[in-house]
């Protein structure tokens, strides 16, 4: 199998496996979203070289902690102390953590603590509380759907305009092999298929599909950038090798998860 077969193969398969998640029911989607978020930290963690169970600790405690009460189908109409109450206690996790770390090391160890919660898990967090934010407070598979298919496609078109049009570098000391071209293509297939969703997927109104859609294609690459920026400086191409010809579940998740944050907010603002 050549590796744009095995591309292909196993970007579907991860692919049916998320939609299958989001789209079985919501207990399933937020114990695969509890899956992937502690594989990403696993991976975030080899990255820059952080070896404590504290970062999975303070996830694992912050996302059963903010998402308990969507799997028992209990809801709060105020999130702002629910989230101010997860934070803290993320904050004061981390800060136990350094009593364990080495003298010398204690800034770099709190540092890289502070830096896994707020890049890994609690964006995670956030991706599992998308979509019981609605009037109704009920589970909304197609919201979170259509976040995903929105960067799949600014991903995939991003990639295919880059490699076939592509000239101008956007940021060549980071990621040489991003483009302006590609991403100006990925951005105008990413509204296009915002529109698209919007015939669909009426739960949401045309202008939530256009702001998600401009959030992806503008924060997505941000996010994809920043962890080529980690990879760079770790010196290694893939976050891992868990999914053949695509690396890690980081760099396939590295877009949503810079995105997610923004689309949690815009939601949040709607629902007031």
């Amino acid at each position: 199998m050549n590796n744009f077969t095995k591309r292909v193969v196993f970007g579907a398969i991860y692919v049916s496996i998320l939609t299958f998640g989001i789209l079985f029911s919501k207990i399933v989607f937020i114990s695969l979203f509890f899956l992937l978020m502690l594989i990403s930290l696993y991976e975030f963690c080899t990255i820059i070289q952080l070896k404590s169970v504290f970062p999975y600790i303070i996830a694992i405690l912050l996302f059963i902690f903010a998402n308990a009460l969507n799997v028992k189908g209990i809801h709060l109409r105020s999130l702002s102390e629910y989230a101010g109450i997860a934070v803290f206690l993320s904050f004061f996790g981390a800060f136990i953590s350094i009593l364990f770390a080495k003298k010398e090391a204690v800034i770099s160890h709190l540092g890289k603590i502070f830096l896994s919660i707020i890049y890994i898990a609690v964006p995670f967090t956030l991706i599992a509380q998308i979509p019981f934010i609605n009037n109704e407070f009920k589970y909304v598979n197609t919201t979170i759907l259509g976040i995903f298919i929105l960067v799949w496609v600014n991903d995939s078109f991003a990639y295919l305009i880059g490699k076939n049009f592509g000239k101008t570098k956007l940021l060549k000391r980071i990621s040489p092999n991003k483009t302006v071209e590609g991403f100006l293509g990925g951005m105008l297939f990413t509204f296009l298929a915002g529109y698209l969703l919007s015939l669909y997927f009426t739960k949401l109104s045309f202008v939530d599909w256009v702001v998600f859609s401009a959030i992806v294609s503008t924060f997505g690459v941000l996010g994809d950038l920043i962890e080529s920026m980690f990879k760079r400086q770790a010196g290694v191409k893939d976050s891992s090798n868990f999914i053949p010809g695509h690396g890690g579940f980081l760099d396939r998740l590295d877009s949503v998860i810079f995105s997610a944050p923004f689309i949690f907010i815009y939601l949040l603002m709607i629902s007031w």
